[in-house]
């Protein structure tokens, strides 16, 4: 007897329970700490994994790992003095946002920080291209996340007709040449582009659609780029075939599994940078300083926030 196969309503609807179970370990990787998360198989978790996901357990466990190790990355950086950029492309829905968020989750914003960049202003339209974002680069002791970066000239603006024939054959001779003068600036250049199936993205659209905490999420253009998937997939062959140099190669993330695709992105960005940890100081933690003139007034009643919990 041949088995059921799922139907696509209910492979919809299991896509939209392991996307919300998805927001709540983000929630979950907040609280939890390594010393809480038990081996894979010690009965402590949360059922088998399903389609092949990895086990939430192991994944919390390998995640705070890493996140361990980007700590001991932006010591050296900011010891050393280094500038970090790194660019995160792919189609929408793809899980850029997601791996950014895993990387910053546990860094000081004053150090890591993520340039998100709107669509240009009528300003930003007259001005060299790279300008806008030449103006987020780091400084010595940063590192800069860009979500979507210059390259979008070489895909949205591509494929919507944004950009000129004209500008767009000019952004492939002169990106080569400017991410070569950063790499001469001592900035290192790390360039990620996340990869998803047709039928991938068709899945994580519906559960955006369905699901209200992520529907802001889509917008009148990421439900075009449905519709223009192969003129996408031309643009994107291009533009790794056109920018990718010594100095700035691309790395391809296989993100259908969103939770592997964070692990492996993660891991990789480590291996790039030859950081090692920093030796810090002990902290000792001062006495109280008292004053036996010292009175602390009381806050009115009125002012504290109701305690509904």
């Amino acid at each position: 007897m041949q088995p059921l196969l799922p139907t696509d309503h209910e492979r919809l609807l299991g896509r939209i329970e392991r996307d919300l179970l998805d927001s709540y370990d983000e929630e979950l990787e907040l609280e939890l700490d390594d010393r809480r998360i038990h081996a894979p198989g010690d009965g402590g978790g949360d059922g088998p994994p399903s389609d092949g996901d990895i086990d939430r357990r192991a994944y919390f466990q390998e995640l705070f790992r890493l996140q361990g190790e980007l700590v001991k990355l932006q010591d050296w950086v900011l010891h050393s003095g280094q500038k970090v950029v790194v660019l995160f492309e792919g189609r929408d829905a793809a899980g850029k946002g997601g791996v950014i968020k895993r990387i910053t989750q546990r860094l000081n914003p004053r150090i890591c920080r993520v340039a998100a960049l709107p669509a240009p202003n009528d300003r930003e339209r007259t001005q060299w291209y790279f300008q806008r974002y030449a103006a987020h680069l780091p400084a010595a002791g940063e590192i800069v996340l860009f979500d979507r970066s210059w390259y979008n000239r070489a895909g949205v603006e591509r494929v919507m007709g944004f950009c000129t024939d004209e500008e767009y054959e000019e952004f492939f001779r002169s990106v080569p040449e400017f991410e070569k003068m950063l790499a001469r600036s001592g900035i290192r250049l790390v360039k990620y582009w996340f990869s998803i199936t047709d039928e991938e993205q068709h899945l994580r659209f519906l559960g955006r659609i369905h699901d209200p905490l992520k529907q802001w999420k889509l917008s009148p253009m990421d439900l075009e780029s449905r519709r223009r998937w192969e003129a996408y997939t031309r643009a994107k062959e291009t533009m790794l075939e056109r920018t990718h140099i010594p100095e700035a190669p691309w790395w391809v993330v296989r993100a259908d599994d969103k939770k592997r695709a964070r692990l492996n992105c993660i891991s990789h960005l480590l291996s790039q940078l030859p950081y090692h940890p920093v030796a810090r100081e002990t902290v000792s933690l001062p006495e109280r300083v008292r004053h036996a003139d010292y009175l602390r007034h009381p806050v009115p009643e009125a002012m504290h926030v109701p305690e509904q919990y």
